[in-house]
């Protein structure tokens, strides 16, 4: 890429998150599994404060580079494969700062060189001592609550920047007391039908990093708040098809809008505050000219899409042109039980504690589930390993065998009996 010269001027950005009641806080180290060993400075303040380390680029990274003591896009002409806008993309995901007690609250002081026609954006999410993750929550525009409290904090930063000349200089955050939110996550996880399609693009790179593969299975939604890192399945739907359900991680953004978190309540939308909740502002354009019949960035809407599905994904749940789904948004519920990490591909998920009991759901790959309990049902033996343990997943409303938990013991710990 061309040298250009760095703008002269700085913009300074404040911005104040609200992460969830509880009351004070301090830091400890680092939690283990943070990427590469990266590790943030700390400043003694108070409220208990840190800045990011910017200076490490990880594989959690998309298209930035740490040069002249600033972060900022390695390629300009770099977008993810499903948006099809936003040229000049790149993000860095932070270390996550474990936490001694719960918090509500955290401030994020952001330096960039932002000029015209550029974005730096920050986001915040947090996890519970349960392992869960909140969304991500932008901290443009003042406080953000999320559903619950949070005992680890993470900061991920994103820039669109067709020029190459935005450059982010520091990040600083600190936590603290704040405020109850007002309401309450909801029981259940948020249920929509929306249009599918095949997203395709072999070989082309989603947002989080993942080079896509032939037969893949992974999904996009047209928001970053609901965006996996590469590899993981934090944030994963369920797809439900002519055929059958699968369970698939959110690794890209898109179709059409990058900011349309259509699943989340009217007032808490980052855009489109005045459709109505589970409906994408494809649809809305498409069938009932919102917006001109336009998306955010200003393209006329040839589909509904709410959902762009991998191969493998849209060709498993029984599609074999776009068209219509159920989509479950895993995260979005009531965060009750433990959290843990699965193994494997095409895992069923039954009604039942016994494999003659029919199939709710399929896990097409290795992701995160939320356990509430756990009985002794059919013995099976997979791979060599034989277990009778089976777990109840709340989420689909059916059970896995202990077997493709990914955890040493054979019967989870920490979780009851139902």
């Amino acid at each position: 890429m061309k040298d250009r010269a760095r703008p002269t001027y700085r913009r300074r950005i404040t911005v104040a998150l609200s992460l969830l009641a509880c009351v004070g806080v301090a830091v400890a180290t680092p939690p283990a599994g943070a990427a590469d060993g990266q590790k943030s400075t700390r400043v003694a303040s108070s409220p208990t404060s840190w800045s990011a380390d910017l200076t490490r680029i990880t594989s959690d990274d998309v298209n930035v580079r740490y040069t002249d003591g600033a972060l900022s896009v390695r390629s300009t002409a770099f977008r993810p494969a499903s948006a099809e806008a936003g040229q000049g993309y790149g993000t860095q995901v932070l270390a996550a700062e474990e936490l001694d007690t719960p918090v509500n609250r955290v401030s994020a002081e952001l330096v960039a060189d932002t000029p015209a026609g550029a974005e730096v954006a920050v986001d915040v999410r947090g996890r519970s001592a349960q392992g869960t993750w909140t969304e991500w929550t932008p901290a443009d525009g003042g406080p953000a609550v999320l559903p619950r409290a949070v005992t680890t904090v993470q900061a991920r930063i994103t820039l669109w920047d067709e020029k190459g000349d935005a450059a982010v200089r520091s990040l600083r955050l600190s936590a603290e007391k704040g405020a109850a939110p007002r309401t309450a996550a909801g029981a259940t996880a948020v249920t929509a039908r929306v249009f599918a399609t095949r997203e395709g693009l072999v070989g082309r790179t989603t947002a989080n990093g993942h080079v896509i593969q032939p037969n893949d299975h992974f999904v996009a939604l047209p928001s970053r708040r609901g965006l996996s890192p590469n590899g993981s399945g934090q944030y994963s739907v369920q797809v439900c098809g002519p055929a059958r359900c699968e369970t698939a991680p959110v690794w890209d953004v898109g179709p059409w809008n990058t900011k349309d978190d259509y699943w989340n309540p009217s007032p808490t939308r980052e855009m489109f505050k005045d459709l109505p909740q589970g409906k994408p502002e494809a649809q809305a354009a498409y069938e009932n000219g919102y917006n001109g019949g336009r998306d955010g960035s200003g393209r006329v809407v040839l589909n509904p899409a709410g959902i762009d599905l991998a191969d493998g994904t849209f060709y498993n749940v029984g599609l074999n042109d776009n068209g219509w789904v159920t989509v479950t948004y895993l995260w979005t519920g009531d965060q009750t039980g433990k959290s843990f990490p699965t193994w494997g591909t095409d895992v069923r998920i039954r009604q039942q504690a016994t494999t003659a009991s029919p199939e709710v759901a399929r896990l097409a790959g290795p992701t995160t589930v939320n356990v509430k309990c756990q009985v002794h049902g059919q013995r099976i033996t997979v791979d060599g390993i034989t277990n009778d343990g089976w777990a109840y997943l709340p989420a689909f409303g059916g059970y896995i065998s202990n077997i493709f938990i990914d955890v040493v013991e054979s019967w989870l710990p920490g979780v009851p009996n139902c």
